[in-house]
């Protein structure tokens, strides 16, 4: 397949907590408010010159030949969701952009301006877009006055730390936090997606594949035989740049670290970092069998090239 590169803006845009939608209302009425509002969203995206590389689950990714319109876009997709209000509740949109050269393939885009767009899409609260100084380096003036630094932090990719900041799109920003200009504000950055591994199948933890499950029931990802496991023994998840071992056990899970500590998780979480092992249900130390391990990926959580 022919490969071109080309400078675009690229903008993602998610609904922010989708899945309480869904919990609160059921899977019919919440998935019409979540195709409603990417419907809408798309709108915007056509009208300002973007075009529409795809949808991924409730969020939308698009790409713009001016950073200009990739802003009025997302500004103008804030302003729109909050005033139609689609199956009158209140949604919020959370968005991330960034500007340089994508990898175009076929129909969709690749490439390290596409990692940062969907990390800072991540990264950002409900209600608000973040964007690089990539993006405020190439606008009109009069956009420039709407963007303001908010943190820094070393993207994947690159060895400097990068400017973060937030577009204003609110008419009324008295409710708008304030930022400290002197404070030190370095977020986490992408350190890469999680490999997790049961005997000869491994899943590749990342933005389009978040949550793991593990335990004695067919209807987890990885499925152990341990006596001692419950049917569904643990789950880990991606939290913006984390990942979290939630244990839902009566026996509890074993981590051991690198360092050859063994920690018990028992209805509780942790935060996984670097690379380990988990027993379900019992500790090696007592015979455990079917060890599940984890590491960290160096691919993007995000998206890979």
């Amino acid at each position: 397949m022919a490969r071109e590169s080309q400078q675009m803006a690229v903008l993602f845009a998610d609904i922010s907590d989708s899945s309480y939608l869904y919990k609160a209302l059921g899977d019919v009425p919440a998935r019409s408010i979540v195709n409603s509002c990417l419907a809408l969203m798309s709108g915007v995206v056509v009208r300002h010159n973007g075009r529409i590389i795809k949808t991924i689950g409730d969020e939308i990714m698009c790409a713009f030949a001016r950073a200009d319109d990739a802003v009025l876009a997302a500004s103008e997709i804030q302003v729109q969701v909050d005033a139609k209000r689609p199956g009158d509740r209140h949604i919020k949109i959370h968005s991330g952009l960034h500007y340089g050269p994508v990898l175009i393939e076929g129909n969709d885009i690749f490439g390290y301006t596409v990692n940062a767009a969907a990390y800072l899409t991540a990264v950002a609260a409900p209600e608000q877009i973040l964007t690089t100084d990539a993006i405020e380096r190439t606008l009109a003036p009069e956009l420039r006055s709407c963007v303001r630094p908010v943190f820094r932090v070393v993207l994947k990719g690159s060895d400097d730390e990068s400017t973060i900041s937030q577009v204003v799109w609110q008419k009324d920003t008295a409710a708008i936090t304030n930022v400290s200009l002197g404070a030190q504000r370095l977020i986490s950055g992408d350190e890469g997606s999680m490999k997790v591994t049961l005997g000869d199948k491994s899943v590749r933890l990342d933005h389009s594949n978040r949550t793991l499950t593990a335990g004695r029931g067919s209807e987890c990802d990885l499925v152990v035989t341990e006596q001692f496991a419950s049917r569904q023994h643990i789950r880990i998840r991606l939290l913006r740049t984390h990942f979290y071992l939630f244990d839902h056990s009566i026996n509890g899970t074993f981590v051991t670290l690198d360092n050859g500590k063994e920690i018990q998780v028992l209805r509780g979480e942790m935060l996984l970092e670097g690379s380990g092992s988990l027993a379900l249900g019992r500790s090696m130390n007592d015979g455990a069998t079917d060890i599940v391990t984890f590491e960290r990926d160096r691919r993007a959580i995000y998206r890979v090239a």
